[in-house]
This record gives structure tokens, C-alpha cells and sequence, in this order.
């Protein structure tokens, strides 16, 4: 393990997400809210702790490997959460304890939307923005951003790549070097933020609501500038633009680019994962709508749009502040059950990824064919191609270790004093970054015990980082030599 070099690359990572506290000054000054001191030490603490690092071993330089990229993306992700967290504890408007803090700044970067705040409508406009803020840049990966700048450090990007980037192979590229790589990727990334801004205002937002909610549209993250989220609107319009959106950031990023440089949409037809992705939206959106408006909750009209944008926020693990938990019998655990599918794998969603139940649902095919005929050769395809052994044995392992997890973690909750409905969902909804659960977290959790609130904070970092990157870590097997 070559720790000198990894801490090389966290004092760098941690002064390089220090410029980003600079936005909400900027933002303070603008609005005059009286709380750019708070982001200007939120700032100089993290700058200064990114240089402490970095100092004693800037001159160390050696070639990262797979366990070192492990290292390095969850010590970062722990490290810019704990950092990230400074601005919210210190802020004017705010009064927010250690674990408040630490929890809201691991949601925002994570892409959870779980949220400990009320009363956003009255908070200063810079803190709102630093919420929307931590969550686009933690929706396109900030390790994955800055794999675009090691390189011209000295030090190989790949190995971070492959750790942060999910789906169930992390063995490929989109362009030859992963420079380019990332920088197509946050490309397209400011491309879809600007696309979304830019349609939200000409819906009726002003340009700081767009531009914040585009933030967390795009990262699929759920957090807004008010306590009603997008409903605060009470326009059709704006919950068709996010539910567009969410659907685009739900998609693989890497089928958007191939689509993007190619200019043709065949890949987005012969992509097996997105046709299941688009198969259980429509099928879920038609369920909801149908119901509600048989049962009479909504009229037709905001039947339908209501249905759609829930249904279609909880599947991507958006969350946006949304009411499906009031929703009339079975329909929120119908919904809530989606959001371990998640999205596609490459995109900003969280949950299981479409990819991975995807392929479980073939496996499971192909025993049952194996039972009928013991001897036959199948394999396993996803479109035309036949997917290896070794990929669908991964799926398994990963799919043993989030059920694992998740009953782990639910039983923690239990022991703490939560009702069972409240914790079920809260390591449901933290663990695939959906955010909004039932019980007492439908709204937030800042009613609920500060243990529960630090095993949900593992929860969200486990689903962000795909449970193996985190738990690899755990094993004594990683740290032998």
C-alpha cells in the first residue's frame, strides 16, 4: 500500500474541493444574507487541511494500484463529507448538531436527498445553493472529475475510475485515455445541468431556483430551496421537465456519450438495460396513475402527472420531496420497492442498477431451465451478447452482501427504538440513495436518534459506493501484504 502517495492524492482531492466554497461566497455576497464568513473558513479549514496533507509527501510518486484506488475513494468520500459538513455546522440560519451536519453533507454528496433541515423557504439563499451544490458534484463523482487533473500530476487516474465508476464489470473505457474519459463525461454533465436549468426557467422558475434544482436533478439527488420541493410550484410543467430529466440522468452516461460522438440513437435502441429501465418505468408509472385515479386520491389530470413524476422520482432515486408515502394501500411500497432497481448502471441513480436485476432475473431463468434440462450448455445474454460467468458470480456476490447489509443495518435501527415501518424504510431509502422513506422519515429525519442517523450515514455511503468498495476495506485479506 503506498500510503504517502495516497495521501498525496487526498491533499490535492481535499484543496481542490475547497474551491468549490468559494461558489456559495460568491453567491452570499450576491444575495447579501450575511453568511460569507461561514464558507470563507469552511475554506480556509479545508484548504489548509487539503495542504497539511499533501506537504510532507508531495514529492512521493509511484503508480497507484487497484487496492490504492480502493483506499483513496472511500478515505475521500469520509474525508469531503467531514469537511463538507463544517459550512453547515457554522451557518447563520442553522442549528445543526455534529451528527446533523455530518448526516446532511453525506446525503448532499451521496445523492441520498435525506434531509434533517425544515424551514428551507426561510434559510439564507447561499446555504441552499451549497446543498444543491454538494449534490451535483457528488452526482458525477468528484473523484471521477478529478481523474481528469492526477494525471498531470504524475499519477495513473484508472484505478480510481474503475472504484468509483458503478455497474457490475469496471474494466471499461469510453475513450482510450481516462482523461478524456472524464472530461466527456462532465461535459455531458454541464451539458444535461444547463439543458435542465435553462427549461425550468422558462417554466417559471427564476434563475437561482433553476439553476438549483437543475443541481439536483441531474446528480438524481432530491434536495430543493423549499420544504415542498418541486410540489411548491403547482405546475404540471416543472414536474414534467424534472421527470424528463431524472429519466435522462437515470440513463448510463456511457450510452450518451457513444450516442453523443457517433450521432446516431442506435446505440439507445440496441441497449438491452435501457429497454428493461424504460419496460418497469412505463409499467410502474401505468400502475400508479391507473390506481390513483380508480381510487379516486387525484382527479384524471393530476392523476397522471402526479403518478408519473412519484413514480419515475422514486425509481431513479431522485426523492425529490414528493408524497407517494401518503399514497392509498399498496402503492408505496410498490414505489419504494423500485428504488432498489434504480438506474442504469454508468448513471447518476442510485439502487441496485437495472443492469444487475437484470441480469439475476436471467440467472434465475437459466436454473430453472437447467432443472428441466441437466444437461445443456446455456448461457446467460444480454442483447447479443453472452455475458461471462465471472460477471453473473459478481452480480450474486454483490446481491448477497446489499441483502446482507440491508438487514444489518435494519436490525441496528430497530435496536435503537425505531418503529418497524421507520427504520425498514430508512435503510431502504439510504442504502439505494432514494432519501424520502414512511413512518417518521417520510419528510426528514431530523426527528430521529443520532445512532440511527450514523448507521444511516454508513448505509449511504455503502449504496454510493456500491457496497464492495466500501466493504473491501473491511476484510483483513486488504490490508496483508
Amino acid at each position: 500500500m503506498h500510503f504517502a502517495v495516497i495521501a498525496r492524492v487526498l491533499g490535492v482531492l481535499l484543496m481542490i474541493f475547497s474551491m468549490t466554497l468559494l461558489l456559495p461566497i460568491v453567491v452570499s455576497l450576491w444575495f447579501n444574507d450575511h453568511n460569507y464568513m461561514t464558507f470563507l473558513w469552511g475554506f480556509a479549514v479545508a484548504f489548509s487541511a487539503g495542504v497539511a496533507i499533501w506537504l510532507p509527501v508531495y514529492r512521493s510518486k509511484a503508480d497507484l494500484r487497484t487496492r490504492d484506488g480502493f483506499l483513496i475513494t472511500a478515505l475521500f468520500w469520509l474525508v469531503l463529507a467531514t469537511f463538507g459538513a463544517v459550512p453547515l455546522f457554522f451557518s447563520n440560519g442553522l442549528d445543526l448538531s455534529v451528527t446533523d451536519a455530518f448526516f446532511e453533507s453525506v446525503s448532499g454528496l451521496t445523492t441520498t436527498g435525506a434531509t434533517v433541515i425544515t424551514g428551507l423557504d426561510t434559510l439564507p439563499p447561499s446555504i441552499l445553493f451549497y446543498r444543491q451544490q454538494l449534490q451535483w458534484f457528488g452526482g458525477i463523482g468528484i473523484i471521477v472529475i478529478a481523474v481528469a487533473i492526477l494525471p498531470m500530476l504524475g499519477i495513473g487516474g484508472m484505478q480510481l475510475y474503475r472504484a468509483e465508476a458503478p455497474g457490475p464489470v469496471k474494466d471499461n473505457k469510453l475513450t482510450p485515455r481516462i482523461t478524456e474519459t472524464a472530461k466527456a463525461l462532465f461535459t455531458m454533465y454541464l451539458v444535461f445541468t444547463f439543458s435542465c436549468a435553462l427549461a425550468y426557467k422558462i417554466a417559471g422558475m427564476n434563475w437561482f431556483e433553476a439553476i438549483c434544482h437543475a443541481f439536483s436533478t441531474i446528480a438524481n439527488g432530491g434536495f430543493s430551496t423549499h420544504d415542498a420541493s418541486i410540489l411548491h410550484y403547482e405546475s404540471p410543467a416543472i414536474m414534467m421537465i424534472c421527470t424528463v430529466f431524472m429519466l435522462i440522468a437515470g440513463v448510463n452516461f456511457a450510452l450518451h456519450f457513444f450516442v453523443w460522438r457517433e450521432k446516431s440513437i442506435t446505440h439507445y435502441v440496441a441497449d438491452a438495460e435501457l429497454k428493461f429501465y424504460l419496460t418497469w418505468i412505463v409499467i410502474g408509472s401505468v400502475i400508479t396513475v391507473a390506481y390513483l385515479a380508480s381510487s379516486k386520491t387525484f382527479s384524471l389530470h393530476d392523476s397522471f402527472y402526479l403518478g408519473i413524476f412519484n413514480f419515475v422520482s422514486t425509481m431513479t432515486t431522485a426523492g425529490f420531496a414528493s408524497n407517494y408515502s401518503s399514497f392509498p394501500s399498496f402503492l408505496p411500497y410498490l414505489l419504494f420497492l423500485f428504488a432498489f432497481l434504480g438506474g442504469c448502471a454508468g448513471s447518476t441513480g442510485g439502487g441496485m442498477k437495472n443492469i444487475r436485476v437484470l441480469l439475476l432475473y436471467k440467472q434465475g431463468m437459466r436454473e430453472i431451465h437447467r432443472l428441466i434440462h441437466p444437461n445443456a450448455v446455456i448461457s446467460v445474454k444480454v442483447g447479443k451478447i453472452t455475458v461471462p460467468d465471472r460477471v453473473i458470480e459478481a452480480v450474486w456476490g454483490f446481491f448477497a452482501m446489499y441483502v446482507v447489509s440491508f438487514a444489518a443495518m435494519f436490525m441496528v435501527l430497530m435496536a435503537t427504538g425505531l418503529d418497524l415501518r421507520t427504520a425498514f424504510s430508512a435503510v431502504g431509502a439510504c442504502i439505494t440513495n432514494l432519501g424520502p422513506g414512511m413512518g417518521e422519515v417520510a419528510a426528514h429525519y431530523g426527528d430521529i436518534n443520532s445512532p440511527a442517523k450514523w448507521v444511516l450515514c454508513f448505509a449511504m455511503l455503502l449504496g454510493r459506493l456500491e457496497v464492495f468498495t466500501l466493504l473491501v476495506l473491511l476484510t483483513p485479506a486488504f490490508w496483508r501484504r
